[in-house]
C-alpha cells in the first residue's frame, strides 16, 4: 500500500494524469505530448534522464529513440527489461530544439519527479547526465562538479526520508556521438551489474 491508502500504481498514474495537463511552465506550448514516465511502480532501478527529446514528444514515452535503444542494450546486459525499472526525466516536456532546460523549468516541473522517486523508492536510482545528476546530489546535499568526475562511483545517501544508492553515469545520447562516452557508459553499467549481484 502507498501513502493516504492508495496504492504505488493508483499514485503514479494521478502523477502521470496531472503530468499530462501541465501548463505550469511555457512548455506546454511547444510540445507535442507531455511525458510523464514509465515502469514498475516496485522497481528496484529507478533512471533519469534529462528531458524528452524529438521522439519521446511524439510518442509520449520516455527514451524511445536511438539513445532509448542504446539504453535498452545496457540494461538488458545487467539482466533487465525496460519493464522491470521506471524511466523518466528531470522535465516531462520537451524543451524546443532539445536544447538545454532552463533553471526555472527544472524548478517548476521536478515536483513531479520528486513524488514519483517517493512512491517508488528505488533501491538504486541511475541518474543519466549532467541534468539529473546535478538535481539529485543538491537534493542530497552532496557537491556536484560535474558528470566526468561523478559517474560510474556508488553514493549511499537519503533524500525524501529513504536511504538508496545513487550512480550517475552518462547520457545514452552522449554516447552517440562520442565513442569514449559509449565505452564509459558500457563500464558504468558492467560496475552496476557487479553491485547489483550483493543484493540478488
Amino acid at each position: 500500500m502507498g501513502v493516504f491508502g492508495f496504492s504505488k500504481p493508483e499514485i503514479l498514474h494521478a502523477v502521470s494524469s496531472e503530468v499530462k495537463v501541465c501548463t505550469k511552465c511555457p512548455l506546454w506550448k511547444t510540445r507535442k505530448n507531455a511525458v510523464p514516465g514509465e515502469g514498475n511502480p516496485n522497481a528496484q532501478i529507478m533512471l533519469i534522464g534529462e528531458a524528452p527529446g524529438y521522439w519521446e514528444d511524439i510518442k509520449a514515452k520516455p527514451f524511445v529513440g536511438a539513445a532509448g535503444k542504446f539504453l535498452d542494450s545496457l540494461l538488458s546486459e545487467i539482466g533487465f527489461s525496460r519493464e522491470e525499472v521506471f524511466i523518466c526525466n528531470v522535465l516531462k516536456c520537451r524543451p524546443p530544439r532539445n536544447r538545454e532546460p532552463r533553471a526555472n523549468e527544472i524548478q517548476t516541473c521536478t515536483p513531479y519527479l520528486e513524488k514519483q522517486i517517493q512512491v517508488i523508492q528505488p533501491e538504486f536510482i541511475v541518474t543519466l547526465g549532467n541534468h539529473s545528476t546535478a538535481y539529485v546530489f543538491s537534493k542530497a546535499t552532496l557537491s556536484f562538479s560535474g558528470i566526468t568526475q561523478a559517474h560510474g562511483k556508488f553514493y549511499e545517501t537519503v533524500i525524501f526520508d529513504f536511504k538508496f544508492t545513487l550512480f550517475p553515469t552518462f547520457h545514452p545520447a552522449a554516447a552517440l556521438h562520442n565513442p569514449k562516452y559509449r565505452k564509459q557508459l558500457i563500464n558504468d553499467f558492467q560496475l552496476l551489474k557487479n553491485e547489483l549481484k550483493k543484493t540478488r
